[in-house]
């Protein structure tokens, strides 16, 4: 699968668009320091790839560096966030405002990454009038008119994996077209919506599985 850029007639490998918001990063962390220029053997450390792979991402991009130089970090980043989108600010929405709603609602890196938090919604009555990083928790029977009054493309949800199907078809059915699901579930989207799974439970599993095999002695056998 390959993205295309609205800008552009490049298509960029989706192994690629998956690790330009991790260079993305990383520039921003070498820009926080002051460092003006790098070269692909140091920006790939910061990004925790090599730097060959670096290249050939970025060459998809155009070409940036200079040969002595390296890249400029502002330039290179401003071009990297062009090319994802992130120039502009992004409206979202976040449904399920309990422990971990909460938390991203609180999240800074949302706003300094290109993205604006417009509404919070929850089913729970209870819910409703609180207020979280500055916003008032809505009713989620007001999402369509969120969506209408802020054009927003962008759904997070944050809810029980029970209720986490019926909120993605609402969504779709209001236009959200784009959904981060923190849900422990997997959900059915029609052709057109792009859906992205965060399963902490999962990325905990997997660090176990590598954390048991450390305990395990090279070349030591299966015990029957």
């Amino acid at each position: 699968m390959t993205a295309r850029t609205p800008d552009s007639a490049r298509d960029i490998p989706e192994a690629t668009v998956a690790r330009l918001p991790v260079y993305l990063r990383a520039l921003i962390s070498l820009a926080e320091e002051g460092i003006t220029t790098c070269s692909s053997e140091e920006l790939a450390a910061f990004a925790g790839v090599n730097s060959a792979k670096l290249r050939k991402d970025l060459s998809y991009l155009g070409s940036y560096g200079t040969r002595g130089v390296g890249y400029d970090v502002e330039y290179l980043r401003y071009q990297i966030a062009r090319e994802i989108g992130v120039t502009q600010d992004w409206p979202v929405v976040i449904v399920g405002i309990g422990n971990l709603g909460h938390a991203l609602a609180n999240y800074s890196g949302f706003r300094s990454r290109g993205f604006r938090v417009v509404a919070l919604l929850d089913a729970d009555p209870d819910r409703h009038e609180e207020v979280v990083a500055g916003l008032e928790v809505r009713s989620f029977e007001d999402l369509e008119s969120i969506v209408a009054e802020h054009d927003v493309s962008i759904g997070v949800i944050a809810t029980p994996a029970v209720a986490a199907q019926s909120v993605a078809d609402r969504m779709v059915a209001t236009g959200i077209t784009s959904i981060l699901n923190f849900a422990p579930t997997v959900l059915s989207v029609p052709d057109g919506v792009g859906v992205r799974k965060v399963d902490l439970s999962i990325e905990l599993q997997i660090l176990a599985y590598h954390e048991q095999r450390k305990s395990v002695a090279p070349g030591a056998g299966a015990v029957s």
